[in-house]
């Protein structure tokens, strides 16, 4: 992704600089040129990957507590943040939002996946993110599944 946006930058700049000579000859002395290194956004918008992940009632206490999430650079307390980060680049690629609710009216397996409980807010893809899950029926825990290494493993 970083280097799509790269190349986008240097194409754009390089297309403006053979430009900007014929238009300035006219007008003036040529423009200064950006400095390098051209610092480019963070993430697909622009924005980091940064999520609170709070974990609660999984039965395995190092899977519990409140976790920081960092992305492009990968950092952050959480146990499994560089395959958490990518598991959320690969869902960002398909184009999937794993912290939509599951829709009113949806029908579910009536399978109960434990007490288990999470909460993940902060900024994902250069948009809020406050998101609630549980593991009450079948899409609730097809929901945590898709995060997972994000969330923790519970079979």
């Amino acid at each position: 992704m970083l280097r799509r946006l790269a190349l986008t930058a240097v194409a754009s700049l390089a297309v403006l600089s053979a430009a900007v000579p014929d238009a300035a000859a006219a007008d003036g002395p040529v423009p200064v040129p950006l400095p390098w290194p051209l610092h480019l956004p963070q993430g697909a918008d622009g924005a980091r990957t940064r999520l609170t992940v709070t974990v609660a009632k999984v039965g395995n206490p190092s899977a519990e507590g409140v976790f920081e999430l960092e992305c492009e650079p990968t950092g952050g307390s959480h146990p499994a943040a560089g395959r958490g980060c990518d598991r959320l680049e690969e869902l960002a690629a398909e184009g999937t939002d794993p912290f939509t609710p599951v829709p009113g009216g949806t029908m579910c397996t009536l399978q109960y996946g434990g007490p288990a409980t999470a909460r993940i807010t902060g900024t994902w893809q250069g948009r809020h993110v406050d998101a609630a899950f549980n593991r009450a029926d079948g899409c609730e825990i097809s929901r945590w599944n898709t995060l997972r290494p994000v969330l923790p493993d519970i079979r």
